[in-house]
């Protein structure tokens, strides 16, 4: 029997390279013969780097506070792969700190521009998991649009001080961009930035976060063109809309990685597929791992089984997305056991998998 092992990190708790290992280990204790393939797979968020190809390369840029960092990326000949994580992550803050009103996108152009003086001509931004709602502001910085307030006047970082900027100076490095992110979400209103994701990050005053965000999206478009309501606009706090604006197309992020590490191809002859994630839920469901997993295994008549560390879809749901199984390790193993040891949960509920799908 071949199996394909896909798993997307389950964040908090094991990476996504860990977790097929892990899965892989499980399920050779029930079936020791079959035949393994290992894709471990990422959306755009935390871990998009852990799965990709090319050599890594590490330089010192700012966290979301302004403070020195180091962070990576990939370079794969002319192509460089950004996680935008790495440089304005919510997990690089502690708690007290999270504040989207003054947290900075500007490592993550200080990447970008890492990454072209390394030889890349395209550069692919993974978007997720950030601590910030700048608009991308800090990273058009670093790319060479600088905002101004009245006179000239420097602006600090954040979202909030956007609401006194008056100009915009400069044009942005001269480099193709790629946007890869799940998320669809245009930059404002209801469903944009901040009225969906900056409480999580910490914010307080949405209203305030939202006409700040509104003024720096005149000024853009005003001074690059056009990207608000665009598709991912809305995508890690904004940034989104400032690598669209910036002239960058948008992708998603499962079909980055699968295109990368071969997964279509892998399909093919494959006699089940097994994806996870640390929660399969809704979410899972609008262009996530397991759901482009999923619809990768459908192309080819694949079978499709979920391990998550919990689930929440509905039998019908699930099978209208091509999963016709989903197994929660806080169901098989208790939450207890699978926070305290996941690789050894996952492992367990992998060998339960194995003993039932066996062909």
């Amino acid at each position: 029997m071949r199996v394909v092992i896909a798993p997307d990190c389950f964040t908090g708790t094991i990476g996504a390279p860990d977790a097929a290992a892990a899965l892989a280990e499980g399920w050779r204790r029930a079936r020791p013969g079959d035949d393994l393939v290992l894709l471990p797979m990422a959306d755009g968020g935390p871990g998009f780097l852990d799965v990709l190809p090319g050599d890594l390369v590490t330089v010192l840029v700012e966290d979301p506070l302004a403070r020195p960092t180091l962070a990576s990326f990939r370079l794969d000949g002319g192509t460089a792969y950004v996680e935008s994580a790495q440089a304005c992550g919510l997990h690089l803050l502690a708690e007290q700190d999270r504040d989207p009103a003054v947290t900075t996108t500007y490592g993550v152009g200080q990447l970008v521009r890492a990454a072209t003086e390394a030889g890349a001509a395209r550069v692919v931004v993974g978007l997720g998991g950030s601590a910030t709602n700048d608009g991308g502001a800090g990273f058009l910085a670093a790319l060479g649009v600088r905002r101004e307030g009245v006179g000239g006047a420097p602006l600090a970082p954040g979202c909030l001080p956007l609401a006194d900027a008056v100009r915009l100076v400069g044009a942005p490095l001269e480099v193709e961009l790629v946007a890869a992110t799940d998320v669809d979400n245009p930059l404002l209103g209801e469903h944009g930035a901040t009225r969906v994701f900056a409480a999580q990050k910490g914010g307080r005053d949405l209203d305030a976060l939202e006409a700040a965000l509104a003024h720096w999206a005149d000024l853009v478009e005003a001074h690059l063109g056009p990207a608000r309501d665009l598709p991912g606009a809305g995508a890690a706090g904004g940034l989104g809309f400032a690598v669209l604006a910036a002239g960058g197309t948008r992708v998603s992020g499962v079909q980055v990685v699968a295109e990368a590490v071969g997964l279509a191809q892998a399909m093919v002859g494959t006699d089940l597929v097994l994806t996870g994630e640390g929660s399969f839920d809704g979410q899972s469901l609008r262009g996530k791992v397991v759901a482009g997993v999923a619809a990768a295994a459908g192309e080819q008549g694949v079978a499709c089984v979920v391990v998550a560390g919990r689930t929440s879809v509905g039998p019908c749901e699930a099978a209208a997305a091509g999963v016709e199984a989903a197994y929660s390790l806080t169901d098989e193993v208790g939450l207890e056991a699978a926070l305290a040891d996941p690789t050894e949960a996952l492992a367990t509920v992998a060998s339960t998998v194995a003993r039932a799908w066996s062909v």
